[in-house]
């Protein structure tokens, strides 16, 4: 297969590499000479190597878009109409009415759309999910997640679409339910005009679930913790870690008493997340297996960064 990657910054690059891991004939396209340059050091052949991602579309099966948000959509509505299936970065777009726009036009070309939820892909998601499956922790009362770690702000938009936005899909997805209401605290601490720092409370039915995103704090926090009837499932997905805690509160004569009964360590193995994400988004394109992430699922998680955005700014709850 052929795959026309579009930007080649410090993520692009990551694709590119896994692209040609997985054996595709790789071409790129990227509007500064500093990408172009980058893309022919790495071997990628000068005539597969372009400034208008359109001159490549005619010799190229799909598309692998790697740009700021504010592109996404016009890219991947272009490529949709030269009948090219399109691999796109997290946030699917700028905006949730942009995502159902591109929603709109995969369904109408038939191709496939499958948006950068990394974390689905992340084998600590595979072991939550199996043992949410199982029951291993009863009924699910609440969650949390936490993305933060001192680095570079993003420029494009804040770090609640940056960041907080995995957790946004991830919980929609071990939970295998809709978000219907979303609290936010947002800042913006660097005065950019976008935020920085950011507490999200979302609501999925009766399950609450709080994710918290920032650039400040030292090191690199990403974590989730999923509280159940029985006990909690603890992820670390920097270190790639799953611990199931069993535990209750039991109601004794002098009161509650809370009863640890023991931690176990999960196994975690598999792909690179990156390297199974694009292998599905390639066998989607064949056929072969199903859309792993639709842009339906995109445009769910852009509609709870929205909805986040309105809350911080009227100080009130977002019913979606």
């Amino acid at each position: 297969m052929r795959v026309l990657l579009v930007g080649l910054g410090r993520w692009g690059e990551k694709h590119l590499r896994v692209l040609r891991e997985l054996g595709v004939e790789v071409w790129v396209a990227d509007v500064t000479q500093a990408g172009r340059d980058r893309a022919i050091a790495r071997a990628v052949e000068a005539e597969r190597v372009v400034i208008d991602y359109r001159e490549a579309l005619p010799r190229v099966d799909a598309v692998d878009v790697v740009t700021p948000a504010d592109s996404h959509s016009t890219i991947v509505i272009e490529c949709l109409a030269a009948g090219r299936p399109c691999f796109v970065e997290k946030p699917l777009a700028a905006a949730a009415k942009e995502g159902r726009a591109v929603a709109a036009a995969a369904c109408a070309a038939g191709r496939v759309v499958q948006v950068g939820h990394v974390f689905r892909f992340h084998p600590a998601t595979a072991a939550i999910r199996h043992a949410l499956d199982d029951g291993r922790i009863g009924r699910v009362r609440f969650a949390t997640g936490r993305f933060a770690g001192f680095k570079r702000p993003r420029s494009d938009v804040g770090v609640t679409w940056t960041d907080g936005i995995h957790y946004f899909d991830l919980f929609a997805y071990l939970l295998g339910r809709q978000p219907t209401r979303v609290l936010a605290v947002q800042r913006d601490f660097l005065g950019r005009g976008l935020d920085d720092m950011a507490i999200t409370v979302v609501s999925y039915g009766d399950i609450e679930t709080v994710v918290e995103s920032n650039y400040f704090v030292p090191g690199t926090q990403r974590e989730c913790v999923v509280v159940g009837e029985h006990g909690s499932l603890v992820a670390d997905y920097g270190l790639g870690t799953v611990s199931l805690h069993r535990g209750e509160h039991r109601r004794g004569a002098s009161g509650w008493e809370a009863i640890d009964l023991g931690k176990e360590d999960l196994t975690t193995a598999g792909a690179e997340p990156l390297r199974a994400e694009l292998q599905a988004f390639l066998g989607a394109c064949a056929g072969q297996v199903p859309n792993a992430v639709p842009p339906e699922d995109g445009v769910r998680a852009l509609e709870v960064a929205e909805a986040a955005a309105r809350s911080a700014v009227l100080g009130c709850a977002v019913t979606l």
